[in-house]
């Protein structure tokens, strides 16, 4: 169960930062426009590269055992540059913030009619989110990053858990992207404030310093 809120609260605090396919999740939430679609896409395709980076990271290691010890400073180094950088957007200049247009939301093919183009429109609009979605997820490279191969070496650093830490990251991932997606008119509010953005920055910053000292902590023990 540890090992498992490990992962849990990895994820969470490496996908709440503020970033492009957050924004556009958001706005496609605020604007109630095929936001099933975007959420499945956005939380399908963290679990698959996360179960790619523990599978892949965690076979290496099993071949090559120091790559254990390597996989511990990675992911320690990482995890604490990147409380760094949370520590940074905290108290950098007014703090960041999530905006997102309040377009008004769309209706559904059967509110407004049923017409042939009524119905060519909708499929049209539900291809462009689909492949926006798509093109937001993996072409960040970030999203490597953190999925593949920061969770990936972590995960490893579990032996034969490592799965139980990968199941906690996909479901941070899929809270945070239903949350946000579903959630965004009551979120929407919140993450558009600079200084809840500060207090949740500030709580990630030093969780994840603290998540990669730990990390390293096992090298010195020996």
């Amino acid at each position: 169960m540890l090992t498992l809120l490990s992962g849990l609260g990895l994820m969470f605090s490496l996908i709440i930062a503020v970033g492009a396919q957050n924004v556009f999740v958001l706005r496609q939430g605020l604007r109630r426009e095929h936001i099933l679609p975007v959420v499945l896409i956005c939380a399908a395709s963290d679990a698959l590269l996360v179960l790619a980076g523990t599978a892949g990271l965690g076979y290496l290691i099993g071949q090559l055992p120091w790559l254990l010890i390597a996989a511990r400073w990675l992911g320690g180094i990482s995890l604490v540059i990147y409380g760094v950088y949370a520590a940074r957007r905290a108290w950098g200049s007014g703090g960041e913030t999530l905006v997102a247009d309040t377009a008004a939301p769309v209706e559904n093919a059967e509110s407004v009619g049923t017409t042939g183009s009524t119905a060519t429109a909708t499929r049209s609009r539900l291809a462009t989110v689909v492949i926006a979605t798509l093109a937001f997820t993996y072409l960040n490279p970030n999203v490597y990053l953190d999925t593949v191969l920061l969770i990936g070496s972590i995960a490893a650093t579990h032996g034969d858990q490592r799965w139980l830490f990968a199941i906690g990251a996909i479901i941070a991932s899929i809270t945070w992207f239903f949350a946000l997606g579903f959630g965004a008119r009551h979120l929407g509010r919140w993450l558009r404030t600079p200084r809840a953005w500060r207090i949740l920055d500030t709580c990630i910053a030093v969780l994840l310093v603290i998540m990669g000292v730990l990390l390293v902590l096992p090298v010195f023990a020996g």
